[in-house]
């Protein structure tokens, strides 16, 4: 029997203040790309704890995520490599505080920026992904889900032990 298939789970932050959208720079496998502040879900943690997490390691900024902006999935394969991945990414809209004083962004990270809906558009050639430029045009459109429609059982904290 072969092994189960399982896309990975990732979380991004969709910040935006004075018309301006907040992304990282990031060094990766298909070169310098721009991105949503973003990461993977980790053991023992919900979305929501995700997405704070993952946009204080990569932008150095507290997150409070005020809604699911929704939930995507995406499949590319790696032109290096030939690696074929498929994400499930949940992205939350929210407000971001300003830069922490002394925290140094993510390995891998370049630096972060703001920039505004028709910056991103015309900068799609960077994306990461092409859910950079679909989040955008999502929040733009006024996408909203309240975050009480994700649910977070107690055993993602402390799991189940069977005899």
């Amino acid at each position: 029997m072969s092994e189960r298939w399982r896309p990975g789970v990732t979380v991004a932050a969709i910040a935006e203040q004075g018309g301006r959208y907040l992304l990282v720079e990031e060094h990766t496998p298909e070169g310098l790309r721009l991105n949503n502040p973003a990461g993977h879900l980790d053991p023992g943690e919900s979305l929501l704890q995700a997405v704070v997490r993952e946009t204080l390691e990569e932008a150095a900024r507290a997150f409070t995520p005020t809604a699911l902006l929704g939930v995507y999935l995406s499949r590319f394969v790696r032109p290096a490599s030939g690696e074929d991945v498929t994400y499930l990414r949940f992205a939350f809209c929210g407000t971001v505080g300003e830069p922490l004083p002394g925290r140094a962004l993510d390995p891998g990270i370049v630096r972060t920026l703001w920039q505004t809906p028709d910056e991103l558009r015309a900068s799609a050639h960077r994306h990461r992904s092409p859910l950079v430029l679909r989040c955008l045009e999502d929040h733009l459109a006024g996408r909203r889900h309240p975050l009480a429609l994700l649910a977070t059982d107690a055993s993602v904290y402390a799991p189940e032990r069977k005899a």
